[in-house]
């Protein structure tokens, strides 16, 4: 895993919709970033998709490093169909 994987997490409000709107939890979200099954560039610069699942589906999270603050910025989590 890339060296920022360890830095803390930040909830974008974004995010914050999306996770009320496809019934997921802050608790269940961290659970997934904490076994992720792969990791690849986004088609955004700088953004990363982290595999996951959750609920035998597959999920993709969208995450950004901020090198400055040294924080993940989690921008959007979605299931895979």
């Amino acid at each position: 895993m890339p060296t920022w994987w360890i830095w803390p997490l930040e909830f974008t409000p974004h995010l914050e919709e999306r996770m009320e709107q496809r019934g997921l939890s802050e608790v269940e979200l961290r659970q997934m970033l904490a076994t992720p099954s792969g990791l690849v560039d986004d088609h955004v610069e700088g953004r990363w998709v982290v595999h996951c699942r959750l609920r035998q589906a597959a999920w993709h999270v969208i995450v950004e490093p901020d090198d400055e603050d040294e924080v993940v910025v989690l921008v959007t989590a979605y299931r895979v169909d």
